[in-house]
Protein backbone atom coordinates (compact mmCIF):
# COMPACT_ATOMS: atom_id res chain seq x y z
CA UNK A 1 0.00 0.00 0.00
CA UNK A 2 2.69 2.33 1.04
CA UNK A 3 4.18 1.92 -2.68
CA UNK A 4 0.93 2.74 -4.44
CA UNK A 5 0.21 5.87 -2.27
CA UNK A 6 3.87 7.16 -3.11
CA UNK A 7 3.02 6.46 -7.11
CA UNK A 8 -0.03 8.33 -7.12
CA UNK A 9 1.64 11.51 -5.02
CA UNK A 10 4.28 10.88 -7.82
CA UNK A 11 2.47 10.60 -10.36
CA UNK A 12 0.46 13.91 -9.69
CA UNK A 13 3.35 15.30 -8.93
CA UNK A 14 4.59 15.26 -12.25
CA UNK A 15 1.15 16.22 -13.59
CA UNK A 16 1.59 19.40 -11.58
CA UNK A 17 5.13 20.51 -12.46
CA UNK A 18 3.63 19.77 -16.49
CA UNK A 19 1.06 22.02 -15.45
CA UNK A 20 2.70 24.94 -14.23
CA UNK A 21 6.72 24.75 -16.30
CA UNK A 22 6.49 25.94 -19.42
CA UNK A 23 7.95 23.75 -21.83
CA UNK A 24 7.74 22.25 -25.67
CA UNK A 25 7.95 18.69 -27.05
CA UNK A 26 9.83 18.51 -30.04
CA UNK A 27 8.13 18.40 -33.04
CA UNK A 28 5.29 20.66 -31.27
CA UNK A 29 3.82 24.34 -32.60
CA UNK A 30 2.78 25.48 -29.54
CA UNK A 31 4.13 25.12 -25.86
CA UNK A 32 2.70 23.64 -22.83
CA UNK A 33 2.05 24.80 -19.73
CA UNK A 34 0.97 28.39 -18.66
CA UNK A 35 1.63 30.63 -21.21
CA UNK A 36 5.10 32.21 -22.02
CA UNK A 37 7.37 34.44 -24.49
CA UNK A 38 10.53 32.73 -23.69
CA UNK A 39 12.48 30.78 -27.37
CA UNK A 40 11.87 27.52 -28.40
CA UNK A 41 15.12 26.26 -27.26
CA UNK A 42 14.73 27.51 -23.84
CA UNK A 43 11.12 25.94 -23.98
CA UNK A 44 13.28 22.48 -25.09
CA UNK A 45 15.42 22.54 -21.70
CA UNK A 46 12.75 23.10 -19.52
CA UNK A 47 10.97 19.84 -21.43
CA UNK A 48 13.88 17.82 -20.86
CA UNK A 49 15.22 19.37 -17.67
CA UNK A 50 11.29 18.36 -16.08
CA UNK A 51 11.98 14.53 -17.20
CA UNK A 52 15.01 14.49 -15.79
CA UNK A 53 13.50 15.31 -12.09
CA UNK A 54 11.96 11.72 -11.60
CA UNK A 55 15.35 9.85 -13.25
CA UNK A 56 17.13 11.89 -10.15
CA UNK A 57 14.71 11.11 -7.86
CA UNK A 58 14.38 7.46 -9.01
CA UNK A 59 18.34 7.37 -8.98
CA UNK A 60 18.44 9.11 -5.18
CA UNK A 61 15.85 6.47 -3.61
CA UNK A 62 17.66 3.40 -4.80
CA UNK A 63 20.77 4.22 -3.34
CA UNK A 64 18.95 5.34 -0.32
CA UNK A 65 17.41 1.98 0.47
CA UNK A 66 20.39 0.79 -0.63
CA UNK A 67 22.06 2.73 2.58
CA UNK A 68 19.87 1.83 4.59
CA UNK A 69 20.01 -1.63 4.01
CA UNK A 70 16.34 -2.63 4.86
CA UNK A 71 15.58 -3.86 1.41
CA UNK A 72 16.97 -6.35 -1.38
CA UNK A 73 18.61 -3.86 -2.98
CA UNK A 74 22.30 -3.82 -4.13
CA UNK A 75 24.73 -1.48 -4.67
CA UNK A 76 25.18 -3.75 -8.07
CA UNK A 77 21.55 -2.57 -8.98
CA UNK A 78 21.90 0.79 -7.66
CA UNK A 79 24.79 1.36 -10.17
CA UNK A 80 22.71 -0.71 -12.89
CA UNK A 81 20.00 1.96 -12.57
CA UNK A 82 22.42 4.83 -12.82
CA UNK A 83 24.55 3.28 -15.16
CA UNK A 84 21.49 3.10 -17.52
CA UNK A 85 20.30 6.49 -17.06
CA UNK A 86 23.55 8.06 -17.40
CA UNK A 87 24.09 6.31 -20.94
CA UNK A 88 20.74 7.40 -21.56
CA UNK A 89 21.94 11.54 -21.32
CA UNK A 90 24.00 11.36 -23.34
CA UNK A 91 21.17 11.46 -26.35
CA UNK A 92 19.16 13.49 -24.10
CA UNK A 93 21.90 16.16 -23.74
CA UNK A 94 22.30 16.41 -27.88
CA UNK A 95 18.30 16.74 -28.33
CA UNK A 96 18.96 20.26 -26.68
CA UNK A 97 23.20 20.85 -27.72
CA UNK A 98 22.17 20.28 -31.16
CA UNK A 99 19.18 22.91 -31.87
CA UNK A 100 20.95 25.13 -29.96
CA UNK A 101 24.06 25.20 -32.16
CA UNK A 102 21.94 25.08 -35.62
CA UNK A 103 20.42 28.40 -34.28
CA UNK A 104 23.72 29.91 -34.03
CA UNK A 105 24.80 29.11 -30.22
CA UNK A 106 28.41 29.34 -29.70
CA UNK A 107 29.42 25.30 -28.85
CA UNK A 108 30.60 26.52 -25.63
CA UNK A 109 26.32 27.80 -24.69
CA UNK A 110 25.02 24.44 -26.87
CA UNK A 111 27.20 22.27 -24.73
CA UNK A 112 26.34 24.13 -21.67
CA UNK A 113 22.56 24.08 -22.81
CA UNK A 114 22.58 20.42 -22.90
CA UNK A 115 24.80 20.00 -19.60
CA UNK A 116 22.29 22.13 -17.62
CA UNK A 117 19.19 20.32 -18.85
CA UNK A 118 20.29 16.95 -16.88
CA UNK A 119 22.57 18.77 -13.82
CA UNK A 120 19.20 18.37 -11.97
CA UNK A 121 19.58 14.78 -12.13
CA UNK A 122 22.40 14.56 -9.47
CA UNK A 123 21.13 17.28 -7.47
CA UNK A 124 17.70 15.35 -7.09
CA UNK A 125 19.77 12.22 -6.56
CA UNK A 126 21.36 13.69 -3.65
CA UNK A 127 18.66 15.70 -2.47
CA UNK A 128 16.36 12.52 -2.34
CA UNK A 129 19.06 10.38 -0.82
CA UNK A 130 19.79 13.05 2.18
CA UNK A 131 15.75 13.18 2.88
CA UNK A 132 15.70 9.45 2.45
CA UNK A 133 18.28 8.72 4.78
CA UNK A 134 16.81 10.08 7.79
CA UNK A 135 13.41 8.95 7.37
CA UNK A 136 13.57 5.19 6.32
CA UNK A 137 10.07 4.64 6.85
CA UNK A 138 9.37 6.32 4.02
CA UNK A 139 11.15 4.58 1.28
CA UNK A 140 8.47 2.86 0.00
CA UNK A 141 6.74 5.71 -0.30
CA UNK A 142 9.86 7.29 -1.70
CA UNK A 143 10.13 4.32 -4.37
CA UNK A 144 6.71 4.69 -5.63
CA UNK A 145 6.54 8.25 -5.87
CA UNK A 146 10.03 7.93 -7.92
CA UNK A 147 7.75 5.11 -10.20
CA UNK A 148 4.80 7.13 -10.45
CA UNK A 149 7.11 10.62 -11.45
CA UNK A 150 8.85 8.09 -14.10
CA UNK A 151 5.74 6.77 -15.64
CA UNK A 152 3.87 9.75 -16.15
CA UNK A 153 7.34 11.28 -18.03
CA UNK A 154 6.94 8.15 -20.08
CA UNK A 155 3.75 7.60 -21.06
CA UNK A 156 2.98 11.74 -21.32
CA UNK A 157 6.50 12.82 -22.82
CA UNK A 158 8.00 9.71 -24.41
CA UNK A 159 5.68 7.30 -26.03
CA UNK A 160 4.15 9.90 -27.92
CA UNK A 161 7.05 10.97 -29.56
CA UNK A 162 8.73 7.86 -30.60
CA UNK A 163 4.87 6.83 -32.02
CA UNK A 164 4.82 9.77 -33.92
CA UNK A 165 6.07 10.34 -37.83
CA UNK A 166 6.77 8.56 -40.52
CA UNK A 167 9.26 5.96 -39.30
CA UNK A 168 7.54 5.35 -35.71
CA UNK A 169 9.37 1.38 -36.07
CA UNK A 170 12.93 2.60 -35.67
CA UNK A 171 11.69 4.01 -32.21
CA UNK A 172 10.27 0.79 -31.10
CA UNK A 173 13.05 -1.35 -31.88
CA UNK A 174 15.50 1.55 -30.20
CA UNK A 175 12.69 1.14 -27.03
CA UNK A 176 13.05 -2.33 -27.29
CA UNK A 177 17.36 -2.26 -27.61
CA UNK A 178 17.21 0.41 -24.87
CA UNK A 179 14.91 -2.44 -22.34
CA UNK A 180 17.33 -5.40 -23.56
CA UNK A 181 20.50 -3.65 -22.47
CA UNK A 182 18.69 -2.21 -19.30
CA UNK A 183 18.12 -6.67 -18.17
CA UNK A 184 21.44 -7.35 -19.64
CA UNK A 185 23.00 -4.51 -17.23
CA UNK A 186 20.91 -6.24 -14.25
CA UNK A 187 21.94 -9.69 -14.89
CA UNK A 188 25.24 -8.88 -15.51
CA UNK A 189 25.65 -6.53 -11.91
CA UNK A 190 22.67 -7.47 -10.14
Amino acid sequence: MPAAIGFWAGTLFLLLLDSVIPHLHRGADESEGPHTRLARTTLMVLAVTLHNIPEGMAVGVVFASWMAGTTSITLASAMTLALGIAIQNFPEGAIISLPLRAEGASKTRAFLGGFASGVVEPLGAALTILAASHIVPLLPYLLGFAAGAMMYVVVEELVPEMSAGEHSNIGTVLFAAGFTLMMALDVALG
